[in-house]
């Protein structure tokens, strides 16, 4: 038996895109999809956009990559502009969205060893939570499917329930040194953050000297309707990992930080060849200038208000496959009553709709932000076709 040339750790699908137009990917074979997945919540502006491409193309001809040894113009002007938009007084670029949880992880440690408390090296994590597929981010997760092959983990990590906050005060201990959540749990299921849930742990750092630590790669850079999901708590982290959205689909994240928790990140402590280069800065400068934009994020969430209201009409017609619908912007997910993938593979393969599935038997609605009616109409046309011909039992 030989082993394909792209390691074979994806059952990847018979999509095979080759272009994309807007909110449509084409395959090599002709075929037009809709793209309401945005390359797992990526693809913020929909394919090729013309601001990101020109972006891209004029920082292509000038230059790419130098490295951190050398001053960054375009990384300095950048980082600001998340500064002035966010909690933050400082930021790390990174690669992808792991490594910006790496670097939150690496940063919530130094902040407490910083100050001779060599002890607080403990996060406090949530069940059923996605943090990425390093060994720390995994070992972050309470996922025995992630866990598998890759034993022993690393220590310094407690899992509670999710939105359980006796929970997490009762695992507070000596080495607590915070606690690493997402607002929104995406992997999870499009699981909402109880309100009392966040402003207590944000009560519970205040009290303990513990860092907040939000984990916004998915749920970030306008999905969840504001640029990120904690501005709609009234309360603000201590540090934050982003990702996905603020390249457009140029691989790039982010750690935040205020100026507090970055005390023990300091020369030599962390680095990376390739993170902020000019070429990822270009991105992410694109992203902004088009969701950074009181307009554009009220658009996100009046759109968001109106393609959840067409599924919670339409689920009420197919009662044994759907349960409820629950999210914010367009951060959505339908919860279904059998198990979620078949009817992606379904919605895909014969009505050529893209959506992802994710745990708590939830398919994940992430359409382009710049979605239009005309895009929630041809959705809900496609959706309700997989609906009527889907039949789970002939589905393998």
């Amino acid at each position: 038996m030989s082993i394909t040339p792209l390691m074979p750790v994806y059952p990847r699908c018979g999509v095979r895109p080759v272009r994309g137009e807007h909110c449509h990917l084409i395959s090599e074979d002709g075929r037009r999809f809709l793209d309401f997945a945005s390359g797992i919540a990526v693809n913020a502006l929909g394919h090729s956009h013309k601001g990101l491409i020109g972006a891209l193309q004029k920082q292509a001809e000038t230059l790419m990559h130098v490295s951190n040894l050398y001053g960054s113009p375009q990384g300095e002007a950048i980082a600001q502009r998340l500064v002035d938009l966010t909690f933050a007084d400082t930021v790390f670029f990174t690669n992808s969205g792991a490594e910006a949880v790496e670097c939150a992880i690496k940063t919530a440690r130094a902040y407490h060893q910083s100050v001779g408390n060599d002890e607080k090296y403990e996060l406090i994590t949530f069940n059923n939570a996605f943090h990425g597929r390093t060994m720390a981010t995994i070992s972050a997760s309470s996922q025995e499917k992630m866990h598998k092959g890759f034993l022993p983990l690393l220590p310094g990590f407690k899992y509670v329930d999710f939105n359980d906050l006796e929970a997490a005060r009762a695992a507070i201990g000596p080495n607590t040194a915070g606690f690493l959540v997402e607002p929104i749990q995406g992997e999870g299921g499009i699981r909402i953050a109880d309100e009392a849930f966040l402003h207590g742990l944000r009560q519970l750092c205040d009290e303990h000297d513990l860092m907040l630590v939000l984990d916004e790669v998915q749920s970030g850079v306008g999905r969840s309707g504001t640029l990120y999901a904690y501005e709609q708590y009234g309360i603000e982290p201590d540090i934050m990992a982003t990702a996905k959205g603020i390249g457009g689909g140029f691989p790039v994240g982010a750690c935040l930080a205020t100026e507090k928790a970055a005390r023990g990140m300091v020369a030599g402590t962390h680095g990376s060849t390739y993170g902020g280069n000019p070429f990822a800065m270009a991105a992410i400068g694109a992203v902004l200038d088009v969701i950074a934009d009181d307009e554009f994020l009220e658009g996100v969430r009046a759109t968001g208000e109106r393609l959840k209201a067409r599924l919670e009409q339409f689920i009420g017609n197919y009662p044994d496959l759907f349960e409820l619908v629950r999210g914010r912007g367009l951060f959505i997910g339908l919860k279904m009553k059998v198990e979620p993938r078949p009817f992606v593979a379904h919605m895909r393969d014969n009505h050529q709709v893209l959506a992802v599935s994710a745990g708590d038997n939830v398919v994940r609605v992430l359409p382009p932000l710049v979605i239009d009616d005309s895009h929630i109409d041809e959705f809900m046309e496609k959706l309700s076709a997989a609906a009527a011909s889907y039949k789970p039992e002939e589905v393998s």
